[in-house]
């Protein structure tokens, strides 16, 4: 007859063989003698010692597989492109997910690959940097149904990553920074343009501005001779060509004053008969009287 511990130490034991705990967001798989016979849920299960054994764990957490493909565009520029794969297991298909496939993860690269090389070799490299969300969609949308037969929910996928070769990284910098060279060339060409141009009518207007002037200064000259040598005709009764050989005479005598007077002067030859006097007289007052007519004619 067996003792008493020894039979409780026999049912202890047992009872600790067929207790188990399955964590949060997992569920066991239970076999009987290598039959699928139920799933264990989270929290406290049990089975039956030496009869039933616990197969396998499944995760139902989201996973992410990251899958790097590489390929060649339409413009034959090779590249490599790592799409993001989010997926997890159906609650209510976790024996397909289980039994139906050897190796899930390869499966869904295989989806991957097969898409994104029959996609990409369509496109030129601008338009796979600027299509990528189509590129994850079309992902998303090829791996949905298969992988739902097997057990297995894509819940989304992305384009992480697209890398050219280095060469071809370095030649497309440098098509961008010539570019931008070409508009900033374009740019300060316009700049120096509009200065000159600019520049130009001011010294335009300025010659303008500084011919009326020098017209002006001459005319008030001109008017304040005339008026002078009128005033003196009234006043002395002397005529008026008397009264201007005079006061020419004073301008002539100033003028070789200053002349004498500037430190800076050159050595100046200047007539000084009578003569030329006359002769200058004469000028200064054709030049005068054609001011005189040009001014009637304007008025």
């Amino acid at each position: 007859m067996i003792p008493m511990y020894v039979a409780l130490g026999v049912a202890f034991l047992l009872l600790l063989v067929s207790v188990f705990v399955v964590e949060q967001q997992t569920c066991a798989i239970i076999e009987r003698f290598g039959k699928f016979r139920r799933l264990a849920h989270p929290g406290l299960n049990f089975k039956i010692p030496l009869i039933e054994s616990i197969r396998a764990r499944i995760s139902m957490r989201i996973h992410q597989l990251e899958v790097d493909v590489e390929t060649k565009t339409k413009d034959n520029v090779f590249l490599r492109v790592v799409i993001a794969v989010q997926y997890r297991v159906l609650s209510a298909k976790i024996y397909e997910a289980y039994y139906t496939l050897q190796d899930p993860v390869e499966q869904i690269k295989s989806f991957v690959f097969d898409l994104v090389r029959a996609q990409v070799p369509a496109m030129d490299l601008d338009d796979v940097f600027s299509r990528k969300d189509d590129i994850a969609d079309a992902v998303k949308k090829e791996l949905e149904l298969p992988m739902s037969d097997f057990g297995y929910e894509i819940i989304k996928a992305l384009v992480t990553d697209i890398a050219p070769d280095a060469n071809v990284k370095a030649a497309m910098n440098e098509i961008n920074t010539a570019q931008r060279l070409r508009v900033a060339a374009n740019e300060k060409g316009e700049a120096e343009k509009i200065l000159k141009v600019k520049q130009a009518e001011a010294e335009a207007e300025a010659c303008i501005l500084h011919g009326k002037g020098v017209a002006g200064q001459r005319q008030a000259i001109i008017d304040g001779l005339r008026q002078s040598i009128e005033e003196f005709s009234k006043q002395t009764g002397t005529p008026s060509t008397s009264a201007m050989d005079m006061v020419l005479l004073l301008q002539y005598i100033d003028m070789l004053k200053e002349v004498g007077a500037s430190s800076k002067s050159n050595v100046v030859f200047v007539p000084h008969s009578l003569g030329h006097l006359s002769a200058i007289n004469e000028q200064l007052r054709e030049t005068i009287l054609s001011a005189e007519v040009l001014k009637n004619g304007q008025g």
